[in-house]
């Protein structure tokens, strides 16, 4: 007996539900004015909605001011920001997909400049322009730069944890209130939260550092914050870095004990990807944080041993992003347990009805019944070229 496809299987996550395991990875567009959503926002995300993503996630939305990646980064620190949100979350919803939104706060690795423009952070030089170009003063757990060449962090003080804390729990009601159905904490890629976890990033010698306990600490406590913050039936994701990849950095044992911390204070699926603690994230970079030539790319599913193994171990629901590429290597990774969710990144900018020419190819639109009905046209085209084929 044929397997169900378990790719557009709907899945309940406490009162949202899914209509399929199609997730739209946080995409970085650096394109807001003053925080706020352009026009580009909407076309970006409605279209992966007309694609039918399941879940379709906003890019990294920062909690504050200073914690944007760069001046033209999403931002939901004020309501203004907030209200530029609602004509998208509520065209993502008429399309019968999920709006989500990625809170995040940049840490060290903010004041930079897009990365279209001219990479690096905001040279010091510039503090003086009266512009969004000027640099700002980033935050840490600990006064250690990202690298050479990058910003000085002032250490957070109790003050500023408290701060920090708040603006999570603030942007999580503002994003529920707006429209969004699941948030996502962002704990990754070397930015504020991560940067607590990792010993390469956190040196504290307070209860908020040194052994794993003190580490996990405050990543905890707002992820509790936010969860006693928001409705009960909203799910909360958290994307970790399952590895940093480097020497006394943070490892996969650690990720296991953290998932099931997280599990036990009412995070309901960890969205695993790794590195990025002093450099890019390794699905774009070598080891050591270095950029991967243009050429070259990592394997396909290269992170699903990762949400594998938070997946077997903890009990709670992974999801699996990085190089997931083809209906029937997604299909096969929710087959066989490697993650319950899959993010695409990349893939969806390139084709962003991705979901749909996967429901095709595995057989579960024959019919092309899932399409927008407003290109009736174009389907009922694709369909006499499919039986001319077939006639052949």
């Amino acid at each position: 007996m044929t397997k169900p496809v378990k790719l557009f299987e709907p899945l309940t996550l406490r009162d949202t539900r899914l209509p399929n395991r199609i997730v739209v990875s946080p995409l970085c567009q650096y394109s807001a004015v003053d925080g706020v959503a352009q026009p580009w926002h909407f076309a970006h995300l409605s279209t992966f909605a007309r694609g039918k993503a399941g879940l379709v996630f906003t890019e990294a939305t920062a909690v504050e001011e200073r914690g944007r990646i760069t001046p033209a980064c999403l931002g939901i620190w004020n309501d203004a920001q907030a209200d530029a949100l609602r004509p998208i979350t509520a065209f993502i919803e008429s399309m019968g997909c999920v709006p989500g939104m990625q809170l995040a706060h940049a840490g060290r690795k903010a004041s930079t400049r897009p990365p279209f423009a001219a990479k690096g952070p905001i040279p010091l030089s510039e503090a003086d322009r009266e512009s969004d170009g000027a640099p700002w003063q980033t935050v840490a757990p600990s006064a250690l730069p990202v690298a050479d060449g990058w910003h000085l962090p002032a250490e957070l003080d109790a003050a500023g944890l408290q701060q920090v804390r708040q603006a999570f729990v603030d942007a999580a009601r503002r994003a529920v209130d707006a429209g969004f159905r699941v948030l996502e904490l962002h704990m990754a890629h070397g930015y504020l939260l991560h940067s607590f976890l990792s010993p390469l990033g956190n040196q504290r010698g307070d209860a908020y550092g040194g052994d794993l306990e003190g580490r996990m600490r405050f990543p905890l406590e707002v992820a509790s914050a936010v969860r006693a913050a928001i409705p009960d039936g909203i799910p909360l994701f958290s994307r970790i870095s399952a590895i940093d990849g480097r020497e006394g950095g943070w490892t996969i044992e650690d990720s296991v004990v953290f998932s099931d911390k997280m599990l036990q204070v009412g995070v309901d699926v960890v969205d695993c990807s790794s590195g990025g603690i002093g450099g890019a994230p390794r699905f774009r970079s070598d080891d050591s944080g270095k950029p991967l030539p243009a050429a070259s790319a990592r394997s396909p599913g290269f992170q699903v041993p990762f949400s594998r193994r938070l997946r077997e171990d903890t009990g709670i629901k992974s999801m699996a992003v990085g190089v997931i590429i083809d209906p029937h290597q997604a299909e096969e990774i929710l087959q066989s347990g490697g993650a319950d969710l899959v993010a695409l990144g990349r893939e969806l900018m390139y084709d962003p009805f991705w979901p749909l020419h996967a429901a095709e190819a595995l057989g579960v639109d024959p019919d092309y019944r899932m399409w927008p009905t407003q290109y009736a046209w174009a389907i009922d085209r694709r369909a006499q070229i499919k039986t001319l084929n077939q006639d052949e």
